[in-house]
């Protein structure tokens, strides 16, 4: 006869079955699959990213779409190669720099300190959105608490020094100015509010979060850094590969984003997106749909923003163009779920920064 079934060990198999629904597994550095399994969707984007920048050394001419899905890919490869490197190396730093450093800089989760610093450190870091996903990502993994690592994320993508002095070329340095303190102030708002949530519970704490030692050094940990970095080919090729590696899972979001960017340009009308941005609520809702479905980089979502300003007469419409695209894009979302393993995680982002953002925009809409 068989020897009865041990109840206990089938109600514990069952509770770890029902924990690890609840608390899902962070995604691997090999963007969220099982290891060995084929990465469909980055290697899907790859191909149709990489066949649309080769279009223009064709042999034949292409259909008006294909020329326009060709022309946006390598745009896109135009606008962003740059930021995209520095983010894949800044990445490679980030896993060679201590997490007690970055602690100490960030300063204390849960803080108004910490939060002014994750700002401040997105306002000074010249890089693109999609460079400063990489960076936000690699921050989070080393430490930093999801609400520093959500004021980063939104005081960044256009607020770097360069594309600061851009946006004041084309909008003038007072509405710069007044762009730039709203959305430092929705960056403290939005890491403030999920800091609180995080206290109480309703978000789950970074479980790669670091106590400082008693006596923490910074002289002491930046002379131990530097004696990790010492500058050769070797030491150059392995920070690139490690910041590839930990750069993945953002890639294959990007280069998704990348094609669904050109696609959209080719098979949308042009004039859909260029009229009915005026400054009423539809004009607002159609802007926040525009920047949510459209991957633009910085560098393109500045000159955007002007011309919502200048023809549209809509600042709020610019304002929502350039913040909503770093609270509502799939990228960011995305990347958040597959960094904190969480959705509730990933969604905090657009659930608490939008309805500010489209506050702010409908003021500026009607009072400017």
């Amino acid at each position: 006869m068989a020897p009865p079934k041990d109840s206990r060990s089938q109600s514990t198999k069952f509770d770890l079955l029902a924990t690890d629904f609840r608390n899902p597994r962070p995604a691997s550095p090999c963007c969220g699959n099982r290891r060995g399994s084929v990465d469909f969707l980055f290697w899907g984007s790859l191909i149709l990213f990489v066949a649309g920048c080769s279009m223009a050394w064709l042999p034949w001419s292409l259909p008006v779409w294909a020329q326009t899905y060709g022309e946006s890919c390598r745009s896109l490869v135009h606008q962003a190669w740059w930021a995209i490197l520095m983010g894949i190396v800044l990445m490679g730093l980030l896993a060679q720099t201590p997490k007690e450093m970055i602690a100490a800089l960030l300063g204390k989760p849960g803080s108004w300190q910490g939060l002014f610093r994750a700002t401040a450190a997105g306002l000074a870091l010249d890089l693109c959105n999609h460079g400063i996903l990489m960076v936000a990502m690699g921050l989070y993994r080393r430490g930093a608490s999801l609400g520093q690592t959500v004021a980063f994320l939104i005081a960044s993508p256009w607020n770097s020094f360069s594309l600061t002095l851009l946006l004041a070329a084309l909008i003038g340095w007072p509405w710069m100015l007044t762009f730039v303190a709203l959305s430092t102030l929705i960056g403290l708002l939005t890491g403030f509010l999920i800091e609180k949530l995080t206290q109480a519970g309703h978000l789950p704490a970074n479980p790669h979060a670091v106590a400082l030692p008693q006596h923490f050094s910074y002289r002491k940990a930046w002379s131990d850094m530097r004696a990790q970095l010492r500058p050769s080919p070797r030491q150059v090729g392995q920070l690139l590969r490690t910041g590839l590696r930990d750069s993945r899972m953002v890639l294959r979001w990007i280069v998704f984003g990348f094609v669904l960017t050109a696609a959209v340009k080719a098979f949308l009308p042009s004039d859909l997106l260029h009229q009915h941005f005026g400054p009423t609520l539809w004009g607002l809702g159609l802007t926040l749909l525009t920047t949510t479905v459209l991957e633009v980089c910085s560098e393109g979502s500045s000159p955007l923003a002007a011309e919502l300003l200048r023809s549209a007469r809509a600042p709020g419409n610019a304002f929502t163009f350039l913040m909503a695209g770093a609270a509502t894009d799939y990228t960011e979302i995305m990347s958040l779920r597959s960094t904190t393993g969480r959705w509730i995680c990933a969604f905090a982002l657009p659930i608490l920064s939008i309805p500010q953002v489209l506050i702010i925009s409908y003021l500026l809409n009607h009072f400017s």
